[in-house]
């Protein structure tokens, strides 16, 4: 059996997008579909004392409306200002100093980088890489397939030859299953409820923000607190 997921580009994403990674053997980073304003593609956000707050690439878009993620560039220098917001509110986390190094010297990498598709990349893999993922990734942009929607979703898992997919549970809206049945595709939504909570520095905890968060705040446990849970991780 072979499953694939396929979900949108996004900055430092939230953990939940690690564990969709995590649950298949070949994930999609879908990058030639239409970029949004106000979305994830180009911002994340982090925890401080006073809440969350929001780190965004700023990226060439006025006027670029049907431009997709793939052709977004940045727009100005950023990489540093990320990095700083970063180190100063997480610089007494139990094990930011596990990750400082290798934090720095990706966004050194990613100030060289033009296209937002790339640089989401470069993050992506790297976490992966730091979470012991051994999930394959590549980018649709990379794949011959076509169509829109549930056209587009199905063929790319049919050129990567799998026999199970696995959605975020946000597609359930427009996902057409009788045309991955009829291809005899299995289709599966993921399931992001009952995450354990971890000490984290704001006012309130927080599931909804970077991966990072949990890294910096639990380290080498931070496996633990993604699925599927630990026994003793478990929500009761």
């Amino acid at each position: 059996m072979r499953k694939v997921a396929i979900v949108q580009s996004c900055y430092i994403p939230w953990k939940g997008y690690f564990d969709i990674i995590k649950a298949v053997d070949h994930f999609v980073l879908y990058d030639d579909v239409q970029y949004a304003k106000r979305h994830w593609h180009n911002r994340n956000r982090i925890m401080t004392r006073q809440g969350p707050i929001w780190l965004t690439i700023p990226v060439n878009s006025k006027g670029q409306y049907l431009q997709n993620i793939d052709e977004v560039t940045v727009s100005e220098p950023w990489a540093e200002k990320h990095w700083r917001s970063i180190e100063h509110n997480y610089a007494r986390a139990p094990h930011f100093s596990l990750y400082k190094d290798w934090l720095r010297e990706l966004y050194e990498k990613a100030e060289a980088l033009q296209r937002l598709t790339e640089i989401n990349e470069l993050f992506t893999r790297a976490i992966c890489s730091k979470l012991d993922l051994q999930t394959e990734i590549s980018r649709s942009s990379d794949y011959n397939a076509r169509g829109r929607k549930t056209d587009r979703l199905l063929a790319l898992c049919q050129e990567l030859g799998a026999d199970e997919y696995l959605s975020g549970p946000a597609a359930q809206d427009y996902f057409e299953g009788e045309k991955f049945d009829r291809a005899g595709i299995a289709y599966s939504w993921m399931d992001y409820g009952g995450y354990p909570q971890y000490h984290q520095s704001g006012p309130e905890f927080e599931h909804g923000v970077t991966v990072l968060d949990l890294m910096f705040n639990t380290g080498p446990e931070a496996a633990s607190f993604m699925k599927p849970f630990p026994k003793e991780k478990r929500p009761s």
